[in-house]
């Protein structure tokens, strides 16, 4: 992160420092993750931006009808389009290693490169209209990705994957989260 953007001054809520409502939110974030993500620890700054985040993950996870190794590259491409140094870090490191998203599919996406498979390559360059169009893609965008094999609701899907990354990348992005030991190997 640059250091010509701004820092918000509000410091990270460690466990042992929270209110009864940041305590609850962290309990469930460490015994979801094993840990508590530096993410977490700035964003409950105000509970209702962590449990916003927290309930739109899930919800796209558990309800967008893509495959864990599609969340992830529908998850990275955002990340990376917002520049967020930390998300990315971190869903690079998720693909890998949770989700089982090839690594050249990965590495394509980390580095602007083309994706081999047609279907992941299609739904990237969806997620990047949707991103760069705010939400306006042409019949056109639409229907590559339609006819790719992919639905209407996973449109609206995506919607709600661009919503929880504004979340999380904004966030991230005033705070100049500090990429946590577990992700550090997947820096760009």
């Amino acid at each position: 992160m640059s250091n010509q953007t701004y820092k918000i001054g509000l410091e990270p809520v460690k466990l042992e420092d929270a209110n009864e409502q940041q305590k609850e939110i962290l309990e469930k974030a460490k015994k979801a993750n094993g840990m508590i993500p530096n993410m977490y620890n700035n964003m409950v700054n105000l509970p209702a931006l962590q449990n916003t985040y927290d309930t739109g993950y899930h919800q796209f996870r558990q309800d967008s009808e893509f495959t864990p190794a599609e969340q992830e590259v529908v998850l990275l491409t955002i990340s990376i389009a917002n520049s967020c140094g930390y998300c990315t870090a971190a869903h690079s490191y998720l693909a890998e290693n949770v989700s089982k998203t090839p690594k050249d599919v990965i590495e394509a996406i980390r580095q602007g490169n083309k994706i081999e498979d047609d279907k992941l390559r299609a739904l990237h360059e969806f997620t990047k209209v949707m991103n760069e169009s705010r939400g306006n893609p042409t019949p056109e965008e639409a229907k590559k990705f339609l006819d790719a094999g992919y639905s209407e609701k996973q449109i609206l899907a995506i919607i709600l994957a661009q919503a929880v990354k504004t979340i999380s990348n904004y966030s991230n992005h005033i705070f100049h989260t500090e990429v946590d030991e577990a992700f550090a190997g997947n820096k760009l």
